[in-house]
C-alpha cells in the first residue's frame, strides 16, 4: 500500500490540473509503530474530548440535540421510567450525537478536499446528513413510545 502511494505522488505530475489537490492527499506517510502504553493511551482521550469541544463549539445542530437531551432526561425523572427506558434513552442520546460527530467529520473532510460546489460531494455530504436525520427520527420514536403512554 505505502509503494502505491508513492507511485501516485511520483506521478502526480501526469494528472491535470484538476485533480491535483486529491492527489496531494493520498499520499499518506505510514505511522511509526511504538510499543504499547497505557499513560500514551489515556492521554489519547483528549484528542476525543477535543472532538467534542469542536462539535459542540461550530455544529449549531449539536446544541439543538443537548437542549433535546437535557428535556428528555428531565421527563425521565419526572415520570421516574424504568431501568430498561433510560437504557434505551441513553443509547438513542448517544446514538444521534455518534452520527453528528461522523457527519460533522465527513462534512469537514469534504470542505477539505474540495471547498468549491462539487456534486459528488454535495452527495456524499446529504448521505451523512440523512443518517442524523434517521437517528434523530429514531430517537424520537424511542421517546415517544416511552413517554406517550406515561403523559396521556
Amino acid at each position: 500500500m505505502h509503494r502505491l502511494l508513492k507511485n501516485h505522488k511520483k506521478n502526480h505530475e501526469t494528472y491535470s490540473a484538476e485533480y491535483k489537490h486529491v492527489l496531494k492527499l493520498t499520499y499518506i506517510p505510514l505511522m511509526k509503530k511504538e510499543p504499547f502504553s497505557l499513560t500514551a493511551r489515556l492521554r489519547s482521550f483528549r484528542f476525543a474530548y477535543d472532538g467534542l469541544k469542536t462539535l459542540f463549539r461550530e455544529e449549531h445542530n449539536a446544541r439543538i440535540h443537548i437542549i433535546a437531551t437535557i428535556f428528555v432526561s428531565v421527563l425521565g425523572w419526572f415520570y421516574q421510567i424504568q431501568l430498561h427506558e433510560w437504557m434505551l434513552i441513553v443509547f438513542a442520546i448517544g446514538f444521534v450525537f455518534a452520527m453528528e460527530l461522523i457527519n460533522s467529520s465527513i462534512e469537514a473532510m469534504a470542505d477539505h478536499v474540495t471547498p468549491e460546489r462539487n456534486q459528488q460531494i454535495k452527495r456524499i455530504k446529504d448521505l451523512s446528513a440523512a443518517a442524523v436525520l434517521i437517528s434523530a427520527i429514531t430517537s424520537v420514536v424511542i421517546a415517544c413510545v416511552i413517554f406517550i403512554p406515561k403523559i396521556f
